[in-house]
């Protein structure tokens, strides 16, 4: 139901008429659902609400017998093989060893991003220098290069790390970069006047115009890195995630499959909804539509 607030409007004394009632119509998405709390914390669970639904209808078809076991398995029977798999000591290291991988991709990509996004957003020079070769780098399928870094690079952790960063530090360069570039000439003017130093300028202007767009490309460079592990852990690797799940691939073990997935969508949540709590406190200050 649409929320609605009346404006009463004059009345006509002439005639005795009754005032008019003018509706105006509230546009904002309204009220934030309620959240949980958790250790005096208030924790987004009505963003939980969709994966929720998908699991309890997932759960109600294989109850009712309409999905194929060895094709998609019950919730239950895929927790079953979880439990399996971290008794046993398997699960452990190959989340830890996804894990690792996934942060050092992610560490050079969002440094290298954030570093090139400023050179180029503060200088012409730079931006002749490195734009066109980040656009060039954008055209290129990133997972296309794997072939080529792998005879450059070997087929050990090295290359893995390398692909995971270019996935990570294209989206943190080109949503940082349009930031930098959409800041109103008036502040830079107005630093201008007030004499600032070029630190001045980067930490009173620069930083704030362009976290809104930081945050942006950090969001899917986060989502990035997962995406890219998935892939390269299936080839050439003698542990993690990606190489559990293809090891289940070769014995028909959907479960173990899904339990992969079911962990890589954990991470990408939880790495996601970190950035979203970041981004919220830092930027406290500004009145949008979400807030």
């Amino acid at each position: 139901m649409t929320a609605v607030t009346t404006t009463p409007t004059p009345p006509n004394v002439a005639s005795g008429e009754p005032p008019a009632v003018r509706r105006r119509r509230r546009l904002s998405p309204g009220r934030r659902l309620p959240a949980a709390r958790l250790a005096g914390r208030r924790l987004p669970a009505a963003r939980l609400a969709g994966p929720l639904l998908v699991l309890a209808a997932w759960a109600i078809a294989s109850a009712a017998g309409r999905l194929d076991p060895a094709a998609i398995p019950a919730p239950w029977t895929v927790l079953r093989t979880l439990g399996r798999l971290w008794t046993d000591g398997t699960l452990p290291t190959d989340v830890l060893t996804s894990l690792r991988r996934a942060a050092y991709g992610f560490t050079i990509g969002l440094t290298a991003g954030v570093l090139l996004a400023l050179v180029s957003g503060l200088s012409r020079t730079g931006e002749a220098l490195i734009d066109g070769t980040v656009q060039l780098n954008r055209a290129i399928p990133t997972l296309g290069l794997i072939p080529l870094f792998i005879l450059w690079l070997g087929i050990g952790e090295t290359f893995k790390v390398a692909i995971i960063a270019i996935v990570v530090y294209v989206p943190v360069y080109l949503n940082t970069h349009a930031a930098l570039a959409g800041i109103d000439s008036r502040y830079v003017e107005l630093a201008e006047v007030q004499g600032l130093s070029r630190l001045g300028f980067v930490r009173q202007v620069v930083i704030p115009g362009a976290l809104p767009g930081f945050f942006v490309g950090l969001r899917l460079g986060v989502t990035g890195s997962w995406l890219g592990l998935v892939v390269l852990e299936q080839i050439n690797a003698t542990s993690g995630l990606g190489y559990l799940m293809f090891q289940a691939q070769n014995y028909g073990r959907t479960d173990t499959i899904l339990v992969g997935l079911l962990i890589y969508g954990v991470f990408g949540l939880v790495s996601d909804s970190a950035v979203r709590l970041i981004e919220r406190r830092v930027l406290s200050w500004r009145r949008t539509l979400s807030s």
